[in-house]
């Protein structure tokens, strides 16, 4: 194990002692990792199945008077979520200045207005946790920033002093404004690296100290009981003058160093890249089958609501089909939404301009708005920030018919596909836009961040007939349904169904191949006709469409599915 930590030291630092290095790694991140007795490959040979399902969903989400918001949604996860959901994302949860927790000021602690660590460790008890660790930048009010103004060890060597005479036109950039951030020092004026805003500042990975500090972190967060770690912003965290400085060969070894380390520290703990970027460059963090464990499916969420948008599932289906299975020991993360916008990057080189500008028209028809980000060519959409509920509420002059059954229709699509789901708590509570937080705080991605009461929300969902009901019952529902089929684990079988451009399906067939399991939706608001001639029923025996709960007569030609309808047919 020694030996590969410093392989990877060798190619990150090849002018550093890696031997010396090496050892401050693995003490780093846990003095016990030596008692570690990992399987045969070092880790955990089955670190997922098809009951897992994540909940992503901000500390306080969900808020109660006089009780701390973390404990508030451990309460909600019990009542509400046990056996729809096996993991629980929580978002940020530090001490932070801005951008909703993610401008972290310490790392070691937890914001004392959502609660303790006590609390995190009592999610950890009931749900799988997974939670951020944030790579790229801190605060510039965290300890480490203000000692780098003040000129003092060991934060005067932790951040990134740029010549402003440089040429950074090649550099990527994930935001429509300036790169460099201009601070007074005691040591003098200095410009900083700032990849997504002034009050993130870049760490200077080149020192490895920084390294060492950020795995002291990690230690921190897997003795709360973290696991599932998300690599937040990983694809920017080297940086090369003269590069895009984004995906350099060095942040991919700095990925797998943290694999290598984890399967001896924490063998059953899951690696998540965050690299919202077009789709070919997402898939590069697999790597060879030792980078991260999963990936998000970036191109998915609008992929999916461009088929609900149009009516036709012929660009998603190509596009599925196009997906290369995940390497062994690997999957996706498949989501629709989350607490950021919805990236439209991730499909520059699926979708024509045309239709990525039909959607930020759709984002604004439905009372959102977009962001920028910036090319050597100009700006082009970054995302859209908008309530997935709102946006997926109708096509124009429909957004009363059939709001409920194309947001459940939505989420079917992606339960149906190879991975991990995970959704986002307002999209299992149908949010709408929360227009006065954006008027509020002046933050477009405010729009989809509500802070709901735990009694009204309560309420809401003891009313069948309220809107957020038959969400949350209806999603749940399928959740659960889900869990039971083999043929949905992330390492089943997948193909692309051909079907007409109306419908979308994927056969999975189970590992042991003792279930195969047509999964379909009707994309369209109008009935359609579901031709079974050609989905090889007639060997099957004990056929059921499992959503309605019905046996399926096996000689019958076709099946009607009602507008946005599902239908998941089981040999089982």
């Amino acid at each position: 194990m020694r030996d590969r930590v410093r392989s990877h030291l060798d190619v990150i630092y090849p002018d550093h002692d890696t031997a010396a290095l090496a050892e401050a790694c693995i003490v780093a991140i846990g003095a016990g990792i030596t008692a570690a007795q990992p399987d045969q490959d070092g880790e955990s040979s089955q670190p997922w199945d098809e009951a897992d399902a994540v909940c992503i969903t901000y500390g306080d989400s969900l808020v109660r008077a006089d009780e701390h918001p973390l404990l508030t949604l451990g309460k909600f996860a019990n009542e509400r979520l046990t056996g729809a959901v096996s993991a629980l994302h929580v978002l940020p949860f530090f001490p932070s200045s801005s951008d909703f927790g993610f401008s972290v000021i310490d790392f070691h602690a937890i914001d004392p207005r959502l609660g303790d660590w006590d609390d995190i460790t009592a999610l950890a008890e009931d749900f799988d946790l997974m939670v951020d660790l944030i790579l790229n930048h801190t605060s510039a009010k965290s300890p480490w920033f203000q000692q780098f103004l003040a000129d003092e060890l060991p934060g005067s060597k932790f951040f990134i002093e740029a010549d402003v005479d440089a040429d950074y036109s090649a550099v990527v950039r994930p935001r429509a404004q300036p790169l460099l951030s201009k601070v007074d020092t005691a040591a003098g004026p200095k410009h900083v690296w700032c990849t997504f805003s002034p009050d993130q500042v870049d760490v200077d990975f080149s020192n490895p100290d920084v390294l060492v500090e950020y795995l002291r972190i990690l230690d921190r967060y897997l003795n709360a009981g973290a696991r599932l770690l998300r690599l937040d912003a990983v694809a920017f965290i080297w940086k090369e003058l003269g590069t895009k400085c984004i995906h350099l060969p060095k942040t991919h070894e700095i990925v797998k160093l943290f694999r290598t380390l984890l399967a001896v520290r924490s063998p059953r703990t899951v690696l998540i890249t965050e690299t919202n970027v077009p789709n070919h460059e997402n898939l590069s963090y697999f790597g060879d089958g030792d980078e991260a464990h999963t990936i998000y499916n970036f191109s998915l969420p609008p992929m999916v609501v461009h088929t609900l948008l149009t009516g036709s599932a012929d660009a998603l289906s190509e596009w599925v089909e196009s997906v290369p299975p995940a390497p062994q020991g690997c999957t996706y993360l498949n989501f629709l939404a989350s607490h950021d916008g919805l990236g439209v990057r991730p499909v520059e080189q699926i979708l024509t301009t045309s239709q990525i500008d039909n959607l930020v028209d759709a984002a604004h028809h439905r009372g959102g708005s977009h962001s920028l980000y910036s090319t050597e060519s100009g700006d082009r959409p970054y995302e859209l920030n908008v309530s997935l509920f709102d946006l997926l509420s109708g096509l124009p002059g429909q957004e009363s018919s059939h709001s409920v059954e194309r947001f459940v229709c939505a989420h079917a699509i992606m339960f149906a596909l190879e991975g991990i789901p995970a959704l986002y708590i307002h999209s299992l509570l149908g949010t709408s836009n929360d227009h006065d937080a954006v008027s509020r705080t002046g933050i477009d991605r405010a729009i989809n961040r509500a802070n709901l009461s735990y009694e009204a929300v309560g309420v809401e969902l003891d009313q069948p007939e309220s809107v957020r009901a038959q969400v949350f019952d209806k999603l749940t529902a399928l959740l659960r349904l889900r869990r039971e089929q083999p043929a949905f684990h992330p390492h089943a079988t997948q193909s692309t169904l051909d079907l007409s451009d109306t419908l979308f399906g994927v056969l999975r067939q189970s590992e042991d191949r003792n279930q195969s399991l047509f999964a379909i939706c009707n994309v369209t608001d109008q009935p359609q006709m579901l031709s079974l001639t050609n989905l090889n029923l007639a060997t099957a025996e004990n056929c059921r469409e499992l959503v309605a709960d019905k046996e399926l007569d096996t000689e019958a030609r076709s099946l009607q599915l009602a507008p946005y309808g599902i239908a998941w047919i089981s040999n089982r």
